[in-house]
C-alpha cells in the first residue's frame, strides 16, 4: 500500500520535509563566496549537482535569500569545496544563521587558501574545489539557482589514484532527511551494458 501525499494540501516546510527525505543522497557544494566589501562567507548546500560538462557548469539552488546568493549576485563568482567526511562538524557550523557580515571561516576556525581564478578563497582542508564564475541564475519560487561556469578545478594529490579521484579517499558527506547526513559507505560497480551485448532483463538472466 502507498501512501499519498497532495504538495496543495500540505503547508510548505511540511512537503519540504518529505522532498528532503526521499531524494536522497544528496551531494553537497559548500559554497565559499567573498561579499562586495571583502567578507569571506562560507556555507552548506543540498541542492546541488553537475549541469553541463561542456561547457563546465554546476549548479546549486539558494533556498531563500542568504549571503551565497547575495555575495554571488554581487560579484560573480564563488567556489564549490567538496563537504568530507573529517570536516562534519566543521561543515554543519557554517550552516549556522550567522549575522550578515560574520566571516564563516572566522567564527567556525576553518582554514583557508588563495584560488587561482576567482577571488573567494578555497577550504584549504577540502580535497576538491572548483572555482566558478556565474554563467547565470534563476528564481523559482522561493528559491534561486545558481549557475556556476568551472573556470578552474583542484584535487588534492592524496585522493588520486592513477590520476583519477578516488571515492573511498574523498570520502565525501551528503544530506539526507531531518538532521541526518550520510556517508559513502559501501561502492558497488556496475559496467552499462550495449545493445549489442543486451542478454535481456536482469531478473531474466
Amino acid at each position: 500500500m502507498r501512501i499519498d501525499f497532495d504538495p496543495a494540501a500540505m503547508t510548505r516546510n511540511e512537503f519540504y520535509r518529505l522532498l528532503t527525505a526521499t531524494v536522497v543522497p544528496r551531494p553537497i557544494a559548500w559554497v565559499s563566496t567573498t561579499s562586495a566589501d571583502g567578507t569571506h562567507n562560507l556555507a552548506p548546500h543540498s541542492f546541488f549537482t553537475i549541469a553541463s560538462v561542456a561547457p563546465p557548469v554546476v549548479q546549486f539552488t539558494s533556498v531563500g535569500r542568504k549571503d551565497t546568493l547575495r555575495n554571488v549576485e554581487a560579484t560573480g563568482q564563488f567556489v564549490v569545496n567538496l563537504a568530507p567526511e573529517g570536516l562534519f562538524e566543521q561543515i554543519n557550523d557554517t550552516g549556522t544563521d550567522f549575522p550578515h557580515g560574520v566571516s564563516e571561516f572566522e567564527a567556525a576556525g576553518i582554514g583557508s587558501e588563495p584560488s587561482l581564478r576567482v577571488k573567494p578563497p578555497r577550504v584549504a582542508g577540502s580535497p576538491v574545489a572548483l572555482e566558478c564564475e556565474v554563467h547565470t541564475t534563476l528564481g523559482i519560487g522561493d528559491a534561486t539557482v545558481v549557475f556556476g561556469r568551472v573556470v578552474h578545478a583542484v584535487v588534492s594529490q592524496e585522493v588520486l589514484v592513477d590520476g583519477h579521484p578516488e571515492i573511498s579517499r574523498m570520502k565525501p558527506l551528503s544530506r539526507l532527511g531531518k538532521d541526518e547526513w550520510g556517508t559513502v559507505g559501501d561502492v558497488r560497480e556496475i559496467s552499462r551494458i550495449r545493445h549489442a551485448d543486451w542478454r535481456g532483463p536482469a531478473g531474466d538472466r
